[in-house]
């Protein structure tokens, strides 16, 4: 009875073995643009293997993007699908044999909890990373651009750290190739197979030039048999036609050229005669940057790069290039230039000039050009990498500055200017650790006493004002909200983006408790406890506690925030504690305000 029994399961696991099937549509492997040479003889393994994970990937991602699943369901499917990878292969003329060489174990593709973070569905992602993450903003857009592949590639990156954060134990390889499935299937909105996803997001090669070469020869040989069989007539026409195409061009350029000059001249004409800003030349930037080569690449951010120079005198400088620029007009530009160019302090970045160029080639380009700052920003030297090494003097003094630079435009400009970006990495600081204020490619000119609605949030998420994030209430309280997480970041030595998405732990939460429970010291950065007396830094950690208050009008003005980190006035009883920005009804208004802005 036994033996029978046995030999009937087997029966239906093996028919169940043999009727698995893969669910994934495997023919674009003989479809799309890919370099098959590294796949043949001579083979070059690593590289062979590299191309057929990213091409088995875009299978993946469809799979994923159809049914929310990372990765297959069993070994049997595994084994399958592999198995069909095998076939569209050969087609190729690809030995079948590189698909077992290169994924030896089929339980590589199987869904596992323990693999990176007990992820298994895009709900499952979400949960862990965030609804927003900067993979999201970084490679949602056209990624044939090197620039913008690189900043994708490095918000890959910068995610890949916060899974094995969170998952001590998981697979740093395997995360990285959710993040990539994710990044196409999810977040780029041309296609899994388009060249912008396939090239840049899953490092797929293209065709080779030999390949290339070779397909253009067998044409050239075609072009060849046409042309002797219709004889000089044909070579005529062709002469003719070559020439109207010729002129054509010619007159295109002609005019793209002078409509360049035009467009050039509107910007100087916006942008020169009342800023006193100079006017540099594309050729002294190149010759500046070594032709904007990546050694001097010092950052990179959404709208832009920015590149260290040194000027034919010596003087190094900071330049930056913007992104996107054919998307979006001058007039943006213009007013940035304007305003940077008519405010002077010495808590604010100063501008040197600014270029303006075009060319068929690469379009139109805009650059400012400022003052260098040799120890880089604020987010920086509140880092691993920078050490965290600042003492309580330098930490106190950069407070004050930015500070004094946000008065400056709160209170002696008219009418007043709204930076809405203030944050550890657009602080800069000068050989002797002077904060000065950067970035104004967001500031908002306002109406003296009013406060101005927007339906364009800008800004990033973690620094914004709540009114502003929800209700796009434009107000110098924006930039106070801000200063006071700024303040808390300084103070903690811990940065706000790194807790967004834990409720218990987001740095306004924790500072609340502490007080309450009267610990304030255990807010303090360690290494600095102790360098200061005790009710100064306390009282600094209380201004930056009013100043990230959720209600605006509980909220000091930076004049008043400025006189009580002196001392010069008394700081107000703190008052009742905000409802807490981990909490589920404020992160879901918060999450539904930015999505609209959008």
């Amino acid at each position: 009875m036994i033996l029978p029994l046995f030999m009937s399961l087997f029966t239906i696991f093996v028919a169940g073995v043999a009727s698995s099937s893969c669910p994934m549509d495997l023919t674009y492997v003989e479809t799309i643009p890919w370099n098959t040479s590294v796949c043949r003889d001579p083979i070059d393994k690593d590289s062979c293997c590299q191309t057929l994970s990213s091409i088995y990937a875009i299978g993946l991602a469809e799979r994923l993007k159809e049914n929310s699943i990372f990765y297959l369901p069993d070994v049997n499917t595994s084994s399958t699908c592999l198995s069909d990878f095998k076939d569209h292969l050969a087609a190729l003329s690809i030995q079948p044999k590189m698909v077992s060489l290169c994924f030896p174990n089929p339980t590589q593709f199987v869904t596992n909890s323990s693999a990176c973070a007990g992820i298994r569905t895009t709900q499952d992602w979400k949960q862990k990373v965030g609804m927003v993450t900067p993979l999201d903003t970084s490679c949602n857009g056209d990624l044939k651009d090197q620039i913008r592949c690189s900043v994708c590639s490095d918000a890959a990156i910068n995610l890949i750290s916060k899974l094995t954060t969170i998952a001590p134990n998981a697979n740093a390889t395997k995360c990285f190739y959710y993040i990539v499935l994710y990044a196409a299937a999810v977040v780029n909105p041309f296609g899994i197979t388009d060249v912008s996803t396939t090239s840049c997001i899953l490092g797929l090669a293209q065709p080779s030039s030999a390949e290339i070469r070779g397909s253009s020869n067998k044409r050239g040989k075609v072009m060849k048999l046409v042309f002797s069989l219709f004889g000089a007539v044909i070579g005529v026409l062709l002469a003719f036609a070559l020439m109207v195409v010729m002129y054509r061009k010619w007159e295109k350029r002609r005019k793209e050229n002078v409509h360049h000059r035009e467009v050039e001249n509107e910007v100087k004409a916006c942008v020169l005669p009342n800023t006193g800003a100079k006017w540099f030349h594309i050729s002294e930037l190149e010759r500046a940057t070594s032709k904007f080569s990546d050694s001097n690449m010092i950052g990179r951010g959404g709208d832009g790069v920015v590149y260290k120079g040194t000027l034919s005198d010596g003087t190094v400088v900071a330049i930056k290039e913007f992104f996107d620029l054919e998307t979006k007009g001058d007039e943006d530009f213009c007013n940035e230039v304007e305003i940077i160019s008519n405010i002077k302090h010495r808590n604010l970045l100063a501008l040197w000039g600014c270029c303006v160029t075009s060319d068929n080639l690469k379009g139109k380009r805009r650059f400012l050009v400022y003052d260098f700052m040799p120890n880089g920003t604020l987010s920086y030297q509140l880092s691993l990498t920078g050490a965290n090494r600042l003492k309580w003097p330098q930490r106190k003094n950069i407070i004050l500055d930015v500070a004094k630079g946000l008065a400056y435009l709160h209170y002696e400009i008219k009418p007043p200017i709204f930076h809405r970006d203030i944050k550890t990495t657009n602080i800069l600081l000068d050989s002797k650790m002077n904060a000065k204020l950067a970035d104004f490619s967001l500031v908002k000119q306002g109406r003296e006493g009013q406060s101005h609605l927007t339906t364009r949030v800008a800004g990033t998420y973690g620094y914004l004002a709540p009114e502003y994030a929800l209700y796009g209430q434009l107000t110098e309280k924006n930039d106070v909200y801000s200063f006071g997480i700024v303040i808390l970041e300084i103070m903690s030595g811990r940065k706000v983006l790194d807790n967004l998405n834990s409720c218990a732990d987001s740095i306004t939460d924790w500072v609340w408790t502490l007080a309450e429970s009267a610990m304030m010291e255990e807010f303090f950065y360690d290494p600095i406890r102790g360098e200061g007396p005790q009710k100064v830094m306390e009282r600094f950690v209380h201004v930056g506690m009013l100043c990230a208050h959720a209600v605006a009008a509980l909220r000091p003005t930076i004049a008043e925030a400025l006189k009580m980190l002196k001392g010069d006035i008394d700081i107000p009883e703190l008052p009742n504690r905000p409802v807490p920005l981990g909490h589920a009804s404020f992160q879901s208004s918060l999450l539904n305000g930015l999505q609209k802005s959008d």
